[in-house]
């Protein structure tokens, strides 16, 4: 008794380079995305940086600097909480895909090892049920298993992404305070 036939085997393998394929595609959308996010940074801030030297040079005394100098605190602190949130966008977006087409893996190879245990099981000699029991009640427990992490590895990224965007509005409301107390104490 044979489990695969080759042309079971061929189209296993062709599905498993389209899944290699795919995710390689995926990576290099996210690779992409991110050399299109840092070009735009580097864009934006050449032209920013010309401008406030442009401004620097025009200031008149140290008080008109100082005051300068706090208005960009704020800008700058609020481009940087930008920057990690659309890096963190795209790291999800690319991560999230990458989750999917596991799962889907999983999915489709755990019906294959239920359909290759109840082949077993219908062609088992006499007197091997208990074997085929014990092959099913480990089949069984690594799916448990595996729900389980999957749970957990879901809370997980839950947990992470709501304390990313805590940490990111603690840090603009502490910009906002800073460049509030900054041009105070320069007025």
């Amino acid at each position: 008794m044979t489990l695969l036939t080759p042309e079971q085997i061929a189209a296993a393998q062709k599905a498993n380079l389209e899944t290699l394929f795919g995710l390689t595609n995926k990576a290099f959308e996210g690779v992409e995305k991110l050399v299109e996010l840092n070009l735009q940074v580097v864009k934006s801030t050449i032209a920013e940086s010309q401008e406030n030297a442009q401004r620097a040079l025009s200031v008149k005394d140290a008080q008109e600097l100082l005051a300068l100098q706090a208005g960009l605190v704020q800008p700058v602190a609020e481009k940087v909480l930008s920057y990690g949130r659309h890096l963190y966008e795209i790291a999800s977006a690319t991560q999230a895909e990458f989750s999917r087409v596991a799962e889907a893996q999983y999915e489709e190879q755990n019906r294959k090892v239920q359909a290759l245990v109840e082949n077993v099981a219908k062609n088992a000699p006499a007197g091997s049920e208990t074997a085929v029991a014990v092959m099913k009640s480990a089949i069984t427990a690594a799916n448990t298993t595996y729900e389980t992490v999957h749970k957990a590895t879901k809370q997980a990224v839950e947990i992470a992404e709501s304390n990313f965007n805590a940490a990111a509005a603690a840090a603009t409301k502490a910009a906002a305070q800073a460049s509030r107390a900054t041009k105070k104490a320069t007025a």
